[in-house]
């Protein structure tokens, strides 16, 4: 199948490498989208990403992978997708919510100045809220390996250092797999690869 790898927030294409190799091997078409949130804003990231699958994938059947901040785009590209939605998505680390860490780094310019619009996005409510969700399979991967003490923003909540497992699910338990990582490495975890490849051979199994 064809698919679309799209980075995350302060990460490059390059970080989905591993992953779009292992889907390859496996016999998929895997393409790497990159977006700039410093020099570009989620509007013009968006109308990238609808040419890019208009062009690339033509009428064949596609997914969509999303870290971070890509599942945000890849929401955001949904509505201009209806004509030809995704097969499936695959969201890792997903802010589905207005994200307790991006409410607290807008506070600083520094922040605002390397993230941009999407940065401040990431932070809004009604931005959030209003995002549709995917209309066709989807998997979510949380993250479960940052630290936990009372004393720490999470609390004792499970979380993967930036999001809480509950900010990264919201009420889509049935779709989720947690797994022992990291937000910015959830993508290397053998298990979100073994599953995203397991939901592919299931999808292609089925006749379009």
């Amino acid at each position: 199948m064809d698919l679309i790898l799209i980075h995350g927030l302060g990460r490059t294409p390059l970080s989905l490498l591993r992953l779009r190799r292992h889907l390859r091997r496996a016999g998929h078409r895997a393409l790497l989208f990159g977006y700039s949130p410093t020099f570009e804003t989620l509007h013009g990231a968006t109308a990238r990403l609808l040419r890019r699958v208009e062009h690339r994938i033509g009428g064949r059947r596609y997914a969509l992978v999303g870290h971070s901040l890509g599942t945000v785009l890849i929401r955001h590209a949904l509505r201009g997708l209806a004509s030809h939605p995704p097969a499936a998505c695959f969201f890792l680390a997903p802010p589905l919510v207005a994200c307790r860490a991006a409410k607290f780094f807008t506070r600083f310019r520094a922040f605002r100045l390397a993230t941009g619009e999407m940065g401040r996005l990431l932070a809004d409510d009604a931005f959030m809220e209003d995002l549709p969700m995917p209309p066709g399979p989807l998997r979510i991967y949380a993250g479960t390996a940052g630290p936990r003490a009372a004393w720490l923003p999470f609390g004792d909540a499970p979380n993967d250092g930036i999001l809480s497992v509950a900010e990264a699910t919201r009420d889509r338990q049935a779709q989720v797999l947690q797994v022992p990582a990291l937000h910015t490495f959830i993508m290397n975890a053998p298990q979100v690869r073994a599953d995203i490849l397991a939901t592919l051979a299931r999808l292609e199994a089925v006749p379009a």
